[in-house]
């Protein structure tokens, strides 16, 4: 439990560091914006192109990667039944409540939870694959159908590589023209191939998918690089964990989004079913499976990671769901550490 704690303090230090230095603005108004971008397509891609290489291929097909995508699609699942069938919410409002519900932050606080507590950055790459290349696509598509045209035109221009985090989030960025519209703004419903097209090329252009499944290749080779290879991302990906962290604080040092607050039943959901269910869901699933105690305590610490930020860019840009999304983020970010005590205690 000592080793929890320090990582746990570790970790609450350096966003502490980074809360002052924004709130300050130390390193000037676009620095969050800036170390974000790094973190995002050099230094997070490094460490997991590095870290991904050198990893056991059956990460990818074994218990703790199927329990990460089961307990993470039942509680998806969970969200859109209640959301959909019980409370009758826009299939739009539906898709950002279930999004919130269960995209958690992998980039800002995975991966430094990851290297820190669990001394693996591969523990973030089931979630992180799960996110990017099921819960983001499918999100986007719905969106994309149910955008008036005034707001697929601004979503189409500016929205973020699938999975990826914006401004102050390290999972974010994006292609300005991933997604631009092909009826040149007519106000005509774009095709659902171009909409699924879009979307594809807007994740596989995302910087930690590309670099993930690098890594991915150069472990199924039949032999190994040399390491001289692999040691300068090695060294760039050591700055990814304490990038990602002051940058998470700077991002908490920015006052709250304007906007009327959420619905209270849905906030109520999704800040359950994020840091409650999803965990305890984790567990039950991951003990049935058997799984020994450090990959148990791994795939439950990454249920238990807060909201993403780039849920409310998200949001934002396809104007559903703003107030939900913001404090959704806020809620569960707070909570966050009470409940990663919990699960080391119970599971370290």
């Amino acid at each position: 439990m000592s080793a929890v704690l320090t990582a746990l303090g570790t970790m609450g230090a350096v966003v502490a560091l980074g809360w002052v230095l924004g709130r300050w603005r130390v390193l000037g108004e676009r620095a969050a914006p800036v170390l974000a971008r790094v973190v995002f397509a050099v230094a997070a891609p490094a460490l997991l192109l590095s870290t991904v290489a050198h990893a056991d291929l059956h990460l990818l097909v074994s218990r703790t990667a199927l329990v990460t995508w089961v307990s993470t699609a039942l509680v998806a699942v969970l969200a859109v039944v209640v959301l959909r069938f019980a409370w009758r919410r826009p299939a739009a409002d539906v898709t950002v409540g279930t999004l919130v519900s269960s995209y958690v932050n992998a980039g800002n606080v995975g991966l430094p939870l990851a290297v820190y507590l669990l001394d693996d950055p591969v523990a973030v790459v089931p979630t992180l694959l799960f996110q990017l290349l099921v819960l983001a696509p499918i999100a986007f598509t719905v969106l994309d159908a149910h955008a008036t045209p005034t707001d697929r035109t601004t979503t189409h221009r500016s929205t973020p590589v699938a999975g990826t985090p914006v401004p102050v989030g390290v999972e974010g960025g994006g292609e300005r023209d991933a997604g631009h519209r092909p009826d040149g703004g007519s106000g005509s419903r774009v095709p659902v191939g171009l909409r699924v097209g879009a979307v594809v090329r807007r994740t596989l252009s995302n910087p930690i998918i590309v670099a993930t499944l690098t890594g991915l290749v150069l472990a199924a080779l039949p032999w190994s690089l040399p390491e001289v290879v692999y040691e300068p991302f090695a060294l760039v990906g050591a700055a990814a964990a304490p990038l990602a962290l002051i940058t998470f604080g700077m991002s908490l040092a920015v006052p709250r989004t304007p906007g009327g607050a959420a619905p209270r039943r849905d906030l109520a959901l999704a800040v359950g079913l994020r840091s409650v269910v999803h965990p305890v869901l984790t567990w039950g699933v991951g003990t049935a499976l058997g799984l020994p105690a450090p990959a148990l305590l791994a795939v439950v610490a990454m249920a238990a990671l807060p909201t993403a930020q780039n849920v409310l860019v998200y949001a934002m840009q396809y104007r559903h769901g703003e107030a939900l999304a913001r404090d959704t983020g806020l809620a569960t970010t707070i909570l966050c550490v009470p409940v990663l005590l919990v699960v080391a205690a119970t599971l370290g």
